[in-house]
Order: C-alpha cells, then structure tokens, then sequence
C-alpha cells in the first residue's frame, strides 16, 4: 500500500511550485507523480491531420519526485506526514500522524 495515492490533494513541499496545491492525477513507476497544475512545462507540438492534432504550443504537467509532494491534512490545512494502521475489522488504513486523523474512510 502507498502512501500517496490517485485523486489525493496534496501540497508541494519544494521546488519552484513550493506551497501549491493540487490533485494527483497519476502515479508514476519510477516515485514520481503527476499532479495536475503543478510542474507545467511549454511544449511545441507538430500538427498531424491524420489523427486530427492540431499543431502550436501546448501546456503540459511534469512529474514530480513523490518526496517533494505532501498529503493535505484539512484539519490543520498544512501537508501532513502518513502512517497506517489497522482497524479492529482488519482493514489496513492510513493516517494523520499529527492528529491521529484516518485519511481513509
């Protein structure tokens, strides 16, 4: 089980979008997430009439390392650290360690 996972708010911890929020979008193989808004980056893209692609500048997100990328805690509305922990029905769920809070329901 991860700690981060697919449609999470999550705040940036550093880098140039350092104190932005956002939701995650994808989870990448080599510990990098894409969040969506957060690492975007210009990119000429060529014109291609048989898939019907138009060709000009398009904004695209970039991955970011997942250690740079915090989980939203609403309740203290900073980026809080994980844990887990299991419930008395075996579910395995994570948590809050500032405020001992279950991020999954």
């Amino acid at each position: 089980m991860q700690k981060l996972k697919k449609g999470d708010d999550v705040i940036i911890r550093s880098g140039k979008d350092k104190g932005k929020s956002g939701r995650i979008t994808q989870i990448l193989k080599n510990d990098k997430v894409l969040v969506e808004g957060i690492n975007q980056v210009k990119k000429t893209q060529k014109a291609n009439p048989n898939t019907g692609v138009s060709g000009g500048i398009v904004v695209k997100d970039m991955p970011i390392h997942i250690s740079n990328v915090g989980l939203y805690n609403p309740a203290t509305k900073k980026a809080g650290r994980i844990g887990f922990r299991l419930l008395e029905d075996g579910k395995k769920v994570r948590y809050f360690k500032s405020t001992n809070q279950v991020v999954d329901n």
